[in-house]
């Protein structure tokens, strides 16, 4: 499997599928075949449309396309993407609020490194923004990333960290969404140790897998099943020729797509049946649930090797996290280290992907703080993409997380718009869970 070869071949028939997509439509629209209107016709353009779309946004980044936020001063405020810190993985970026002053809340989302781009937090953000300065580590598709930028795993990845959260300050709350949680945790105790003053105020931990053996789930399972050579030997490929990352070793999207779409086969595979049905009765829309949700689902980037690998070796097989035993650079990291960042850990009672147990086990492994800088909350009836998305998110985790940010700042933050306001967001969760690579 480790060659340009496989690449190029799943890439060939991605290309294909859309292709032939997009001829089934254009010769389905042909306005002779109007003349006698046959159903067959239209399931066939129909079937062409939703296919040419569901196979062309698999390499497509989705776009931020974030709405206007409504300012106190009764006008609506552009929101404009800004970079602060390039890198060759990822950047830092500001969503900055045209014409509104700097809000007391800074708020840095730590996005996951896990098959999908950083606006899968696109909801997230939206609803954040309204209180809040908010910054997004935007971590770039490896098969982009020329092989002389050189590797890039689990330690790259916090020293990363480290460094995003040394440009933005002390004053800043950072929350980790999922994968990078582990990672986060470690980070922090890194400047905890090696430069205080650049530690964030509060650090939230959102769904992540600081003990994987906590609570076991399929992905915990299938982490302990296989073995690392199998997983080198089925899982990493070579960047094809058409990528400026030719070479460069990944663990491909389009084959994590592929894994992650296994599990819930049905489900995907009825609501690809109910989106032709709408088409073909005229129905469906540009912008309707299913669109909005399967542009992000399907829009997968390719994953450094080695930050694959050594996640799956060390967070997953080694615990280095859950045992204290993590190391960068040569240099053992002390959870125990962290004193002053107030820490909150949030898990979702029905998340089959980093199930209760696995985030709240962080507090244990601090420590050094007093408990009253230590909060977890579960929210009963929430899965993997509720907590930090859609309603759950929107109406109870949401309103926690800013307190627990208020009450840790030391000063009075600006006032709250209460969550039921906020028109920007969905009152529904998106659909079926993202599912988390491995």
């Amino acid at each position: 499997m480790r060659f340009m070869a496989a690449y190029d071949l799943m890439e060939t028939v991605r290309n294909t599928n859309a292709w032939l997509g997009a001829t089934a439509r254009t010769m389905a629209s042909y306005p002779a075949f109007a003349l006698s209107p046959l159903p067959a016709v239209q399931m066939m353009a129909a079937w062409g449309e939703v296919t040419e779309r569901t196979f062309q946004r698999m390499i497509v980044k989705p776009d931020w396309n974030l709405p206007p936020i409504a300012g106190t001063d009764g006008r609506d405020h552009l929101v404009e993407v800004e970079t602060v810190v390039e890198r060759p993985f990822g950047d830092l970026i500001r969503f900055a609020v045209q014409g509104r002053e700097p809000m007391e809340r800074r708020i840095l989302l730590i996005a996951p490194m896990s098959g999908h781009y950083a606006t899968l937090l696109r909801s997230t953000v939206v609803s954040l923004l309204p209180d809040a300065d908010v910054f997004v580590t935007d971590w770039h598709n490896a098969r982009d990333i020329p092989v002389s930028a050189g590797k890039f795993d689990v330690e790259d990845y916090t020293l990363y960290l480290v460094d995003f959260m040394k440009e933005l300050g002390s004053d800043l709350n950072v929350i980790a969404v999922c994968q990078p949680a582990p990672l986060t945790l470690a980070a922090t105790a890194l400047l905890a140790e090696q430069d205080p003053k650049a530690q964030p105020r509060t650090l939230t931990l959102i769904g992540g897998p600081i003990d994987p053996d906590a609570a076991a789930t399929d992905v915990t399972d299938f982490g302990r099943r296989v073995t690392m050579g199998q997983l080198e030997q089925s899982m990493i490929q070579r960047v094809g020729y058409k990528y400026a990352g030719a070479g460069r070793k990944v663990y491909p999207g389009l084959l994590q797509l592929q894994s992650f779409m296994s599990m819930n086969s049905e489900t995907h595979a009825k609501a690809m049946w109910n989106q032709i049905l709408a088409v073909a009765n005229g129905t469906a829309s540009d912008h309707d649930k299913h669109n909005k949700f399967y542009d992000e689902y399907l829009a997968v980037m390719d994953m450094p090797a080695e930050f694959y690998l050594s996640t799956v070796e060390r967070i997953f097989k080694g615990l280095e996290i859950a045992q204290n035993k993590f190391t960068v650079a040569g240099h053992k990291v002390d959870i125990g280290k962290i004193t002053n960042v107030a820490v909150k850990t949030v898990e979702g009672g029905k998340d089959d992907i980093s199930a209760p147990g696995q985030c709240v086990a962080a507090l244990n492994l601090c420590t050094g703080l007093p408990d009253d800088k230590k909060a977890s909350y579960i929210e009963p009836e929430a899965g993997h993409y509720g907590i930090f998305a859609g309603g759950s998110w929107r109406r109870n985790i949401r309103p926690l997380v800013l307190d627990f940010i208020d009450a840790n700042a030391g000063k009075t933050p600006t006032a709250r718009k209460s969550p039921a306001k906020l028109s920007v967001v969905e009152d529904k969760d998106p659909g079926p869970s993202p599912n988390v690579a491995v």
